[in-house]
C-alpha cells in the first residue's frame, strides 16, 4: 500500500469545532491524552475508568530493552522473527528504540515498576524473547498498576475531560471527507452519572481530531480474555468512514487461559512459563517437546495449536507450576493465584487446566508511523490499529509497548495540526434514541456470532468452516436492522473472516489446515477497504 500519510494529506483543521476526542480509555487512550496536555482533550470511556479496558488485565508487563546486555537491536530482531515474515522493519526498529523513553515516561506518571535495591528493573522473560526484558509490576500486576497510575494523572489534568459511560458507534465526516465528530450511545454507567442522560440515548460530539484507542475484537469470540467492550466497533466505524483495514486475518490466541468456564476467561500469564512452568496432558506428558525447540517458550501460535490439539484429542492440557513456582505462587503471581482460587484450583499443588482463548488482534485500522489512518482527521493507537509492528504473530508484551510508543507519536503529530487552543469545547448534541433488537433476539444473535467465530475462525481454520462462518455472519447482519452495535460486530467479523478466506496459506496466528505451510508468494501484509470487502463477498 502507498504511504498512508500521502493518501491522507491533512487539511487544515483549525476551523473544526471542538477539542481532540480520544475514544477509548485503556493504556493507549490515557497515555495519548496525557501526552497531549495541555491541549484540550475529551476521553470517551465506555465504562468507569479502569473498569472496561483490557490494559488493566495485562499480567506480563511491557517489553523494553532496559536490562544489562540487552539492546534495542536484539528486541527488534525478536519482534521480526516472531512476526513470521511480514513485520514492518521500520516500525519494529523505531518501537524498540523508543521503548526505554516510554518506560521513563510511565515512571514519571507514577507506575511502580519492580526494581531491586539498587534501582535496576526486575525483568521477566516471555516466549520468543532472547533475553529477560519484560518490565513488570508486582509480578503479574503490570496492567492494573499502570492503569491506576495513569488514571490518577488523567483525573488531575485540567486539560482532560472524561465522559464515562458512552460507547462510540459511528464517525461523521465533513464535506471534504475528513472526520469531524463521533456518534455516541449512553449506557448504564452514563445513566449513573449526574445528570443522567438515560440508557440508549444517543449524542453527537464534534471534534477537531479523533483518536481511536478502543482495543481489540475479543468479544467476537466465544472464548476470550478480553472484556465485553472489545467487540470491533472502532474497526467497523473507521472502515465505514473510508479507512483501510490491515492484516485482519491475524488473530492471536493465548495458549494458557484458565479453563474454568468463565467469560471472559482468566489468563495464566506467559511469565509463568518463563519461570519454568510446563504444559502437560492428562498423562503428565510434556506434549510441546518435539513441536518446537523452545517447547513451552515457543511462539504463541505454535504453543496455542499444541494446546488446542491436545484438548481436541481428549488428552486435556494443563499448566504445571508445582516445581517451578510452588509455594511462592501467591507472593510472586498474586493475580493468577487469586483467579485459580476463585475457580477452586490450587496452583501450588495442582496443574492448572488451560485452553487457548482469543487474546489479541494483530490486524486493525491501518496507520502510518505517526498513527494516522488513511482518512483525514483520524488517528489511532493501541490494539485497534495495525501498524505493522506485530506482523502475523505478536511478540509477547509488545502490545503495551506499542500503545505507549504510538500514543506519544499520535500526540506529537496532532499537536502540529492544533493551532487554535481558544476554540470552545463541543458539547453533546442529542440525536434520535438508539435502536436495538428485542433483548432475547439480540442475545441469541450475539451468541450465534461468537459461536461461529470460535468454531470456524479460531486457532485452526479451513475453507469450508470459514464459509460457514461467513454465511452465519451475513445472516446475523441481515437481521440486525438499525442495531448499530450488532451491525458493527458483524462488520468486524466479516473483515476477519474474509481476510482469512483470501489468505490461502498458514502464517503466524493464521493457520489453515487445508493450506498448512507458508507460501513465500504471500509473505506480505493484507489491506482491505469496505468497498473491497463488499466486492469480495458479493
Amino acid at each position: 500500500m502507498s504511504d498512508i500519510a500521502n493518501s491522507a494529506a491533512q487539511a487544515s483543521r483549525n476551523s473544526s469545532a471542538g477539542d481532540i476526542v480520544i475514544i477509548g480509555a485503556g493504556l493507549a487512550g490515557l497515555f495519548t491524552a496525557l501526552k497531549l496536555a495541555p491541549l484540550p482533550v475529551t476521553v470517551i470511556a465506555a465504562a468507569p475508568l479502569g473498569k472496561g479496558a483490557s490494559s488493566a488485565w495485562a499480567q506480563g508487563g511491557i517489553a523494553a530493552a532496559v536490562g544489562q546486555g540487552d539492546s534495542a537491536e536484539a528486541h527488534c530482531r525478536d519482534t521480526i522473527e516472531a512476526g513470521a515474515g511480514i513485520v514492518d522493519e521500520t516500525i519494529a526498529t523505531l518501537t524498540a528504540h523508543e521503548a526505554p523513553a516510554r518506560i521513563a515516561d510511565l515512571l514519571r506518571y507514577g507506575v511502580p515498576f519492580d526494581r531491586d535495591l539498587e534501582g535496576h528493573y526486575l525483568l521477566s522473560r516471555e516466549a520468543a524473547h532472547s533475553a529477560k526484558r519484560i518490565v513488570r509490576v508486582a509480578g503479574d500486576g503490570a496492567g492494573r498498576a499502570i492503569m491506576q497510575a495513569l488514571i490518577a494523572s488523567v483525573r488531575a489534568a485540567p486539560s482532560i475531560r472524561v465522559l464515562e459511560g458512552y460507547e462510540a458507534h459511528d464517525l461523521t465526516l465533513d464535506n471534504h471527507g475528513a472526520v469531524n465528530g463521533v456518534c455516541l450511545t449512553a449506557n448504564q454507567a452514563a445513566k449513573d452519572n449526574a445528570p443522567p442522560p438515560g440508557i440508549d440515548k444517543r449524542f453527537h460530539l464534534a471534534a477537531h481530531s479523533i483518536v481511536l484507542a478502543t482495543g481489540g475484537i475479543g468479544y467476537l469470540y466465544g472464548v476470550t480474555t478480553n472484556p465485553p467492550y472489545a467487540r470491533g466497533d472502532a474497526l467497523a466505524m473507521a472502515a465505514r468512514a473510508g479507512a483501510t483495514i490491515a492484516d485482519a486475518e491475524f488473530v492471536q490466541f493465548h495458549p494458557t487461559a484458565i479453563d474454568a468456564g468463565l467469560d471472559p476467561a482468566p489468563l495464566a500469564t506467559e511469565a509463568l512459563r518463563g519461570e519454568g512452568a510446563v504444559l502437560i496432558n492428562n498423562d503428565g506428558v510434556r506434549f510441546l517437546r518435539g513441536q518446537h525447540e523452545d517447547a513451552e517458550l515457543g511462539p504463541r501460535d505454535i504453543v496455542a495449536r499444541g494446546v488446542f490439539r491436545e484438548i481436541q484429542a481428549g488428552r486435556g492440557a494443563f499448566l504445571d507450576c508445582r516445581d517451578a513456582i510452588g509455594a511462592a505462587f501467591a507472593e510472586h503471581y498474586p493475580t493468577v493465584y487469586q483467579r485459580c482460587k476463585d475457580a477452586n484450583i490450587d496452583p501450588v499443588t495442582q496443574p492448572i487446566p488451560v485452553a487457548p482463548a482469543e487474546h489479541y488482534h494483530m490486524g486493525g485500522i491501518a496507520t502510518d508511523a505517526h498513527g494516522r489512518a488513511s482518512i483525514a482527521g483520524l488517528w489511532a493507537c493501541g490494539e485497534v490499529t495495525s501498524t505493522g509492528l506485530h506482523g502475523a504473530n505478536r511478540l509477547a508484551s509488545n502490545s503495551l509497548l506499542e500503545a505507549v510508543v504510538f500514543g506519544a507519536r499520535v500526540a506529537e503529530d496532532i499537536e502540529k495540526t492544533f493551532t487554535n487552543q481558544n476554540t470552545p469545547r463541543a458539547e453533546l448534541t442529542p440525536l434520535a434514541d438508539a435502536t436495538r433488537l428485542p433483548a432475547d433476539q439480540r442475545t441469541d444473535a450475539i451468541a450465534e456470532l461468537r459461536r461461529a467465530m470460535q468454531d470456524h475462525v479460531g486457532v485452526e481454520r479451513a475453507d469450508e468452516g470459514l464459509r460457514t462462518a461467513l454465511a452465519a455472519i451475513v445472516r446475523i447482519d441481515a437481521m440486525a436492522g438499525d442495531d448499530i452495535e450488532l451491525v458493527n460486530m458483524t462488520l468486524a467479523a466479516r473483515f476477519i473472516t474474509v481476510a482469512a478466506l483470501l489468505r490461502n496459506e498458514s502464517r503466524g496466528g493464521h493457520y489453515r489446515v487445508d493450506h498448512p505451510e507458508p507460501d513465500p508468494a504471500q509473505a506480505s501484509r493484507s489491506f482491505m477497504t469496505l468497498g473491497q470487502l463488499n466486492a469480495a463477498t458479493s
